[in-house]
């Protein structure tokens, strides 16, 4: 209905008017979230001003009575050059898939003190009110980083993906730290994203000595080799941007080779405690009702410049093409990923591939399709198996992204199946409950 500057000179550039309808994509999608939950977020906003990235830190209040509105209070609103998108595929699609299943969000200063922090979730609600309580002190101080002592708050790089917890919740919690600033990361403060795991299992009872060594990945092994890893990717950065001085070109390109090995391996360290806590006893999804067509558009949406690079189109659902499906958002998301990004992965130059949504009786179906070479029957035989890579190498997989998302497919109570043949691309199809 109004808005003050800066916010209304960039309505009215992004092709809205005032008052009319909120013509910033990201900011009209977190508008609707919080109206159709009637509950206050607060998230990081971005769009494209000409050939500038603006972004900014924005609370959604939703109004009270019979008014459907919602007040927005805006801060940390900042404004930089365009950059080649290239450079940053990964990272953004990281930090959207994040964004979209984190449940305890915050904003913190350069020194990684709480400024604001916000959540969706009941175990969590009790950090978020310490948080609020306690600005300008820092988010370490009330939460426990399973598997280090050091003095907090340590170098950001070395937080980012560690597992903590805190009073009031009984599931660990994956940090994710997004640093803001152009000419320096975290210069400008931070956005930390809290992220549930799965609720460990309770210890077993030992009745026997075991044939060998049972070590759980997640639990164990995952939080004692993400800080060395996280360790070698700052220290590689470091060189590779020559923040520590001069360096010869080719030794930066050898930090950048070091930076990737350590990232695939902390991506590795993800997949296999994924695969521990799909084939633990205990596991189980929490399936709520969901829009298939969104989630598609959304998967498409983070892949869209991964695929672009590769001349390659998705075909995602039109934004009227709805289909109500009974799942969890985040597990179907990364099913969903993990199709469209094997799709990229082995599709030619110049192909399409295609995101179908279909209503089959009771049971939502959204199927990939694409033009790459297909598989034969022995091989649509085996491609859901562990650590099946079909004979493929050079693509940094390991092999667990299909058998982990069949199992996830199977704990919401739906399926994902395969068809193809070779030369005529592959159709992999995942079903789901309906939902009314």
């Amino acid at each position: 209905m109004s808005a003050e500057e800066p916010l209304a000179g960039l309505q009215l550039r992004c092709g809205g008017e005032i008052p009319g309808p909120i013509a910033i994509p990201e900011l009209r999608e977190l508008v609707a979230k919080a109206r159709r939950r009637q509950l206050k977020l607060a998230s990081t906003v971005r769009a494209v001003d000409g050939d500038e990235r603006i972004s900014a830190w924005v609370d959604v209040i939703p109004n009270s009575g019979k008014d459907t509105g919602c007040s927005l209070h805006l801060a940390g609103w900042q404004s930089a050059p365009l950059v080649d998108v290239s450079e940053q595929v990964e990272s953004e699609r990281n930090i959207a898939i994040v964004r979209q299943a984190a449940e305890i969000t915050a904003r913190l200063d350069a020194n990684q003190h709480i400024i604001t922090a916000d959540g969706r979730t009941t175990d969590g609600q009790l950090l978020v009110q310490t948080y609020s309580a306690n600005v300008g002190k820092a988010w370490t101080d009330f939460v426990e980083i399973v598997g280090n002592s050091h003095e907090q708050p340590l170098h950001w790089r070395l937080l980012d993906g560690a597992i903590v917890r805190f009073t009031g919740s009984p599931r660990n919690w994956r940090v994710t730290l997004v640093p803001l600033g152009n000419s320096k990361p975290g210069n400008d403060g931070f956005e930390l994203y809290l992220t549930a795991e799965e609720l460990s299992a309770a210890p077993p009872v030992v009745t026997a000595a075991p044939r060998g060594p049972a070590v759980a990945i997640g639990r164990e092994v995952a939080p004692v080799l993400r800080q060395p890893i996280a360790r070698i990717i700052a220290n590689a950065e470091t060189i590779r941007s020559k923040l520590a001085g001069p360096l010869a070109e080719e030794y930066s390109n050898y930090a950048a080779d070091i930076a990737a090995a350590g990232e695939h391996l902390l991506a590795l360290v993800d997949d296999l405690s994924d695969l521990e806590v799909v084939e633990a006893e205990t596991f189980s999804t929490a399936p709520d009702k969901i829009d298939l067509g969104d989630v598609a558009r959304r998967a498409a949406g983070i892949l869209g410049v991964r695929a672009k690079e590769k001349e390659i189109t998705l075909v995602a659902p039109q934004e009227s093409e709805l289909l109500a499906a009974t799942g969890e958002f985040r597990r179907v998301l990364q099913v969903l990923l993990n199709l469209v990004g094997n799709a990229i992965n082995y599709s030619p130059k110049g192909s399409q591939i295609w995101l179908r949504l279909e209503e089959v009786g009771d049971t939502a179906t959204i199927t990939v399709a694409d033009q790459g070479q297909g598989l034969s029957q022995d091989q649509q035989a085996r491609v859901f198996k562990k650590f099946e890579r079909l004979g493929r190498g050079g693509d940094g997989g390991s092999g667990l992204g299909l058998y982990i998302s069949r199992k996830l497919a199977r704990a919401m109570n739906g399926d994902l199946v395969v068809e193809s043949e070779p030369g005529k691309g592959a159709r992999f199809t995942l079903s789901l409950p309906g939902a009314a």
